[in-house]
């Protein structure tokens, strides 16, 4: 598949997840997994949705306006940058945002691949 093609479909699919119930992203980290928010760093795909869901806002709605792709590494990753529109319920205006995300495949015991990922902010 396309690298950008399939950054624009994991993206695609990480925001409408995010939009509708961000609990629901665990499974989309792994516990190498990092997000920095802000300069907090925050590890584990557990710890990471609890930071997620912490956030001061119950529903909100992400516009994508760019989707960057740069394939980074022999094993496959990918490092993504992301740009767009955050609008939050209740309020007038959008916020801008931006995030940084590093996709890298890899393999379990049995040999099949999987992502591992860790978000920026």
């Amino acid at each position: 598949m396309d690298p950008d093609a399939l950054a624009k479909a994991f993206v695609e699919h990480y925001y409408s997840t995010f939009d509708a119930n961000r609990g629901n992203l665990a499974s989309l980290y792994q516990e190498g997994s990092m997000l920095t928010f802000e300069g907090q760093k925050i590890q584990g795909s557990q710890n990471i949705v609890a930071k997620l869901t912490s956030l001061p806002f119950q529903q909100c709605q992400h516009t994508i306006t760019t989707v960057d792709c740069q394939p980074s590494g022999p094993a496959g990753g990918m490092l993504v940058f992301v740009s767009g529109n955050l609008q939050l319920s209740g309020e007038q205006h959008a916020l801008k945002f931006s995030q940084v995300d590093m996709e890298v495949l890899m393999c379990d015991r049995h040999g099949v691949k999987t992502g591992g990922r860790g978000w920026g902010d």
